[in-house]
């Protein structure tokens, strides 16, 4: 599909900007999880610039796991780089070789001990595309059981379970703002209002316990 065929319907025919122009790259820093690089760019006004770019080297994954009676999976964990405790949805990085969906059944599994028989793709997405190419792709799972939990050897978790419109309400007093999970969150009640997910979900869903 070409770039003008995936455009949203208020950008058919309107003129684009010219891209950003890249002189060459040099990498600054790597390790194991990402690449930051410089780079002698020209802006689309035709000014110089020099541009940082952090690459991660792995897909962000993440998946609301919604049981039958309308409630979610959350997982707590304190993050490093807010110095702060993040309420989020299961969450994690598939490797580029990898499948995306392998790798958050993985993610689902580690953190919150739970796998699901259904799944369906949510949202795909570009996370602060000023500074990072990162892009993620979203979740909604359901029909649930138990499976052993693995977390990663640096991660010390929390589980909760809530009701999907009490996690609502949080996002909206700015309890929980992990971008992933704000996403989803809102894409799950546009989903169940428009009629795109099971009907007996979208009623456990929307219903207030």
């Amino acid at each position: 599909m070409s770039e003008d065929a995936n455009a949203p319907p208020w950008a058919k025919g309107l003129p684009k900007p010219p891209p950003w122009k890249d002189a060459g790259e040099r990498t600054v820093y790597e390790n194991d999880w990402l690449r930051l690089t410089e780079h002698d760019a020209t802006a689309p006004t035709g000014a110089p610039a020099v541009y940082a770019v952090m690459r991660p080297k792995s897909l962000a994954v993440g998946v609301l796991p919604i049981h039958e009676d309308g409630t979610v999976t959350l997982v707590g964990q304190s993050r490093f780089a807010c110095a702060d405790f993040s309420w989020e949805m299961p969450e994690g990085g598939a490797p580029f070789d990898e499948d995306p969906l392998a790798g958050i059944k993985r993610e689902l599994a580690e953190e919150a001990g739970l796998k699901a028989a259904h799944w369906q793709e949510a949202l795909r997405l570009q996370l602060s595309n000023s500074v990072t190419d990162e892009r993620g792709i979203v979740w909604l799972c359901w029909g649930l059981s138990s499976t052993p939990i693995a977390p990663d050897p640096t991660e010390l978790i929390v589980t909760a379970r809530t009701p999907f419109l009490t996690l609502l309400d949080a996002i909206g007093k700015g309890q929980v703002q992990d971008a992933l999970t704000v996403a989803t969150a809102l894409r799950a009640y546009h989903m169940a209002h428009e009629s795109l997910l099971p009907g007996w979900l979208a009623h456990v869903m929307l219903h207030r316990l």
